[in-house]
This record gives structure tokens, sequence and C-alpha cells, in this order.
């Protein structure tokens, strides 16, 4: 079964029809939007992942790949 979409502050369901007329979609309104905004500009959301020495490390390769790629001109 497929599941409707669902406003992701107030958790309204929003029919198939609602959702592709919604100006505001995947929000059910103008204001569940703002308040979404309100909680990204006060830093409520954010992603979170422990950051260990191998992920560093990974991290920092990454970059200086991207930089040797970005210099031969890729």
């Amino acid at each position: 079964m497929v599941r409707l979409p669902s406003c992701p502050i107030c958790e309204i369901e929003l029919s198939a029809t609602a959702a592709a007329r919604s100006k505001t979609f995947p929000f059910c309104s103008e204001r569940c939007q703002q308040v979404d905004l309100l909680r990204w500009s006060d830093g409520k959301y954010a992603i979170v992942e422990p950051l260990s020495a191998d992920k560093l490390a990974e991290k920092q390769f990454e970059d200086e790949m991207d930089g040797q790629l970005d210099d031969a001109g890729y």
C-alpha cells in the first residue's frame, strides 16, 4: 500500500492532488513552511555524526584528490 505524503511539521496527510498543486510542498501550508525555516535559522536541525580518525583521514584524502583534479583542469 502506498502511503500518502505528510507534512513534516504537523504530520497532516496530503492527498496526491493537493501535494501536486501545492506551492508549499512538502508542507501543508505557508505556516508550516515558515515554522521549518525558523527551526533551520535557530539551528535546531543538525546532522550529527561522530568524527573518527578514519573519517577525518578519508575526508582529507578526498579534499586532496578534489584539489588535484581542479589543478589538472578537470
